[in-house]
């Protein structure tokens, strides 16, 4: 069962979110939040496998939640997976989100197959994003800027990969969890635009990043 948390500060979208998704015989919703805060303190509480978040709420934005949120997940026994689902298709706020952790990028046009297909995707620990935000992170790629959105650990953890090590080693290393690890280069996937672990070192070097 993929559980899954809900963050809006619009009761009647979370309302409808969870209508769709308790259809699903795989998904379950096991809370709300209606603004930033509420948002970290329900997800550190209830630890989701998911979470379907706005970037715009009130209080803490979704992007700092994010961060929150993932900073005090890493290093235990839990990696929450975060849909950013937004109106907001610029590119400050998908770099933003991105940044911060995000593993999925819808807008709500989104179709409900889309969102329940996001959720089963994102909880696999596959990354995905709307087509106009993955344009978006190629332009940011093409000006060669893609490399300023990898955080300082991300960065150590594509310089071990480059190395050749594997997960356990680099987490070993660095003196983090596997599982640390793991979400750490789901997120340089996704900020690099790339699907396999030599694709992101060969994009890496491109962009000088890491060694």
């Amino acid at each position: 069962m993929i559980t899954v948390l809900l963050v809006d500060d619009h009761p009647i979208l979370r309302q409808g979110l969870s209508g769709i998704l308790s259809l699903e015989d795989d998904i379950a919703v096991i809370g709300e939040a209606a603004d930033g805060e509420a948002a970290v303190s329900a997800a550190l509480q209830l630890r989701p496998d998911v979470i379907i978040m706005d970037l715009r709420l009130p209080g803490l934005s979704g992007s700092v939640a994010i961060q929150r949120v993932l900073a005090r997940a890493e290093g235990v026994d839990w990696t929450p997976r975060v849909i950013v689902l937004t109106t907001f298709e610029d590119d400050d706020s998908i770099t933003d989100a991105i940044e911060a952790g995000a593993t999925g990028y819808l807008l709500k046009s989104a179709t409900p197959d889309e969102v329940v297909a996001a959720v089963r995707a994102t909880s696999e620990g596959h990354s995905v994003l709307a087509p106009s935000v993955a344009a978006a992170l190629v332009r940011k790629m093409r000006e060669g800027t893609a490399g300023r959105l990898l955080s300082h650990r991300e960065i150590e953890v594509l310089e071990q990969m480059a190395d050749g090590l594997s997960n356990a080693e680099i987490a070993e290393r660095l003196f983090l969890e596997p599982s640390t690890i793991k979400t750490h280069v789901e997120h340089i996937y996704t900020k690099l635009g790339v699907s396999r672990r030599i694709q992101a070192i060969a994009k890496a070097r491109e962009l000088g990043v890491g060694r």
